[in-house]
């Protein structure tokens, strides 16, 4: 047993891990060591049952076997990679490779540590728990730069809003027309309504990354370069309720 204090911390929820693995010995055994190092786990069979689940909890991380029947490790991470809402999810491959060019393949792939077996389970607590941290300082850093400016944002939207519901004293303008997807429409509608990108993530279940993609596009298709000539833009040209 790790000596290690576990990452849980009072008052707030334990990380959610996704074991994707079809040794049911293995899978029993690493799920009540990381569940007794204060993680929460969640256990899947193969690649096609660990996409199920990915879809239902949005683990903070998936540790997953490589060989595997139906689906195997690298059918897992290319779903998750392709799918807007788990494409940030750190994935641990955990498997009987241990070759340095299967390790380069996983990299390539996408994955963010690589465990061959048989494995010390002290080490892969250290490995699940620097990924977990490294996610959560990427997260955070996110938020911080997506928070900037809140107030001043805020004003400045206050401010249009009243401007344009003031009738006469604003010239009317015809609905314009714009290619938007309905994910764009919807960033649009909350940023207008004066959300920051982390809270439109929440939201939407994505990441503060693809909201700050559709951000960018959304100033692309309108012509302006900042969240509050968007806004206008949009409250003038009734692309928002």
């Amino acid at each position: 047993m790790s000596d290690i204090t576990p990452l849980k911390i009072e008052d707030s929820p334990p990380p959610k891990l996704l074991l994707v693995d079809d040794e049911p010995g293995l899978r029993a055994a690493v799920q009540a060591y990381l569940e007794d190092e204060g993680f929460e786990v969640i256990t899947a069979v193969d690649g096609d049952e660990g996409w199920q689940k990915a879809q239902q909890m949005f683990p903070d991380l998936v540790i997953t076997d490589v060989m595997m029947p139906r689906c195997d490790g690298y059918g897992l991470l290319k779903r998750l990679r392709e799918d807007e809402r788990l494409a940030g999810t750190p994935v641990i491959f955990l498997t009987a490779k241990g070759m340095t060019i299967d390790r380069t393949q996983g990299y390539q792939a996408g994955v963010d540590d690589y465990i061959p077996k048989p494995f010390d389970p002290d080490e892969l607590v250290a490995r699940v728990r620097n990924v977990v941290r490294r996610q959560e300082r990427l997260l955070m850093e996110a938020a911080r730069f997506a928070d900037a400016d809140v107030a001043q944002m805020a004003r400045q939207i206050t401010e249009i809003r009243s401007m344009l519901s003031q009738g006469d004293e604003t010239p009317s303008k015809e609905t314009m027309l714009h290619s938007f997807t309905p994910r764009e429409a919807s960033v649009l509608q909350l940023v207008a309504e004066g959300l920051m990108n982390k809270e439109i993530a929440r939201q939407l279940e994505t990441s503060i990354r693809n909201v700050e993609k559709y951000v960018s596009r959304l100033f692309n298709k309108t012509g302006t370069s900042s969240r509050t000539e968007l806004v206008r833009y949009a409250l003038e040209n009734h692309l928002v309720k």
